[in-house]
């Protein structure tokens, strides 16, 4: 599944760099693998249809937003209170913001690179940021599908999901320490939210979830983990930016606006890096 993802994404960088005017196409291709716009959609979908906070005495007047937010996550949400629907709406919009958006950005910018690096062997067949991205979109979707441990099939999902956390080990430590600066933080408060992000996401049974959570938590400055049940059955994840206060729609929406903050951030870098790239090469050559 990988393997033929990414081989897709090579036959249309072939296809592109052969022919311009499908160039087009893999501008297409390309932003199809970042799934910013579609995670902001579902995780602002639970929040327009949460009732306002005076209006959700009723367990009833709930169950709109428990069912909007039951496709976007796996645990539980019949009994989910108010709070609870916010503080899994945070979760999962600061979570998926690193698997579906800045992740596949991650890789999509290391194959734009090494374009960069080689532009001959580019032309040849070299892999691009097409390949890369849909080979880890692949990943991550196999991960997000199967990689559940339980059940006859858990040896299925088991490849996937590792596979997904090495590839989204490096673009989540990078998130947690450049997401405060889109946040408008100094570098060095940046440094050490990063590594407080780092330390309270460490007890998380997942080498790169926590550290997602952890990294929009102190950034926004809310206290995020807890209680979780999952068919039925209760889990207890560690406490991210314990005794700040519990996320509310303000706070969530921050979360969304960092995301399409730290994005831009991340593709001017990644512009000014191949730029800088291009002209050292050429300097070199000459």
């Amino acid at each position: 599944m990988v393997g033929g993802s990414g081989g897709a994404g090579w036959l249309l960088e072939r296809l592109a760099l052969t022919h311009r005017l499908a160039l087009p196409l893999l501008v297409i291709a390309l932003a199809s693998a970042l799934a910013g716009r579609s995670l902001e959609q579902a995780v602002q979908a639970v929040l327009a249809a949460l009732p306002e906070e005076r209006e959700a005495g009723g367990a009833r007047g709930l169950d709109p937003a428990r069912q909007r937010l039951a496709w976007i996550v796996g645990r539980d949400v019949a009994r989910l209170d108010r709070q609870g629907l916010l503080r899994a709406a945070a979760e999962t919009a600061s979570e998926n913001g690193v698997d579906g958006l800045f992740a596949p950005l991650f890789w999509m910018q290391l194959g734009a690179l090494l374009w960069d690096l080689a532009p001959a062997a580019a032309a040849s067949g070299l892999v691009g940021p097409l390949t890369l991205a849909w080979a880890f979109k692949a990943a991550s979707t196999l991960d997000s599908m199967l990689g559940y441990r339980c059940g006859r099939l858990q040896w299925l999902g088991t490849a996937g999901a590792r596979l997904d956390d090495l590839l989204v080990w490096v673009p989540c430590r990078l998130v947690a320490f450049s997401l405060p600066l889109a946040a408008g933080r100094s570098p060095l408060a940046s440094w050490e939210l990063g590594l407080r992000a780092l330390r309270d996401g460490r007890p998380d049974p997942s080498p790169n979830a926590g550290v997602s959570q952890a990294a929009y938590a102190h950034a926004v400055g809310v206290q995020l983990g807890g209680l979780n049940h999952y068919g039925g059955r209760s889990r207890a994840k560690p406490l991210l930016a314990a005794g700040q206060a519990e996320p509310d729609v303000a706070a969530v929406r921050l979360m969304l606006a960092l995301s399409r903050r730290l994005e831009l951030l991340w593709i001017v870098l990644g512009a000014t890096a191949g730029t800088a790239v291009v002209w050292f090469i050429t300097k070199a050559l000459s």
